[in-house]
Protein backbone atom coordinates (compact mmCIF):
# COMPACT_ATOMS: atom_id res chain seq x y z
CA UNK A 1 0.00 0.00 0.00
CA UNK A 2 1.21 3.50 -0.78
CA UNK A 3 1.92 5.97 1.93
CA UNK A 4 -0.06 9.24 2.00
CA UNK A 5 3.10 11.16 1.10
CA UNK A 6 3.53 9.16 -2.12
CA UNK A 7 -0.08 9.80 -3.10
CA UNK A 8 0.31 13.55 -2.54
CA UNK A 9 3.49 13.61 -4.62
CA UNK A 10 1.78 11.77 -7.49
CA UNK A 11 -1.21 14.11 -7.31
CA UNK A 12 1.10 17.13 -7.43
CA UNK A 13 2.90 15.72 -10.46
CA UNK A 14 -0.37 15.17 -12.30
CA UNK A 15 -1.62 18.66 -11.48
CA UNK A 16 1.66 20.23 -12.62
CA UNK A 17 1.46 18.26 -15.86
CA UNK A 18 -2.10 19.45 -16.45
CA UNK A 19 -1.01 23.03 -15.89
CA UNK A 20 1.84 22.73 -18.38
CA UNK A 21 -0.43 21.07 -20.94
CA UNK A 22 -3.05 23.80 -20.55
CA UNK A 23 -0.43 26.51 -21.00
CA UNK A 24 0.96 24.79 -24.08
CA UNK A 25 -2.51 24.48 -25.58
CA UNK A 26 -3.20 28.18 -24.95
CA UNK A 27 0.07 29.17 -26.65
CA UNK A 28 -0.71 26.94 -29.62
CA UNK A 29 -4.12 28.53 -30.08
CA UNK A 30 -2.92 32.10 -29.60
CA UNK A 31 0.17 31.82 -31.80
CA UNK A 32 -0.18 32.85 -35.42
CA UNK A 33 -0.79 29.67 -37.30
CA UNK A 34 -0.43 28.38 -40.78
CA UNK A 35 -2.37 30.49 -43.28
CA UNK A 36 -5.58 29.01 -44.58
CA UNK A 37 -5.22 27.01 -47.79
CA UNK A 38 -6.68 28.51 -50.93
CA UNK A 39 -8.34 26.29 -53.54
CA UNK A 40 -6.56 26.56 -56.87
CA UNK A 41 -9.32 24.97 -58.90
CA UNK A 42 -11.62 27.10 -60.96
CA UNK A 43 -15.36 26.77 -60.48
CA UNK A 44 -15.57 24.71 -63.70
CA UNK A 45 -12.92 22.30 -62.38
CA UNK A 46 -14.80 21.93 -59.10
CA UNK A 47 -18.07 20.83 -60.72
CA UNK A 48 -16.75 18.68 -63.57
CA UNK A 49 -17.13 14.92 -63.44
CA UNK A 50 -14.05 13.21 -62.01
CA UNK A 51 -15.04 9.58 -62.33
CA UNK A 52 -13.58 7.78 -65.32
CA UNK A 53 -14.28 4.16 -66.11
CA UNK A 54 -10.75 3.12 -67.04
CA UNK A 55 -9.53 -0.40 -67.78
CA UNK A 56 -8.37 -0.66 -64.19
CA UNK A 57 -11.85 0.19 -62.87
CA UNK A 58 -13.49 -2.20 -65.31
CA UNK A 59 -11.16 -5.00 -64.16
CA UNK A 60 -12.07 -4.25 -60.55
CA UNK A 61 -15.78 -4.44 -61.34
CA UNK A 62 -15.29 -7.63 -63.30
CA UNK A 63 -13.32 -9.40 -60.55
CA UNK A 64 -15.68 -8.27 -57.80
CA UNK A 65 -18.84 -8.86 -59.86
CA UNK A 66 -20.39 -5.43 -59.52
Amino acid sequence: MKSPDDTKAERRTVLKGMGVATAAAAVAVAAPGIPEAVARESRADQVKARYQETDHVKAFYRTNRY
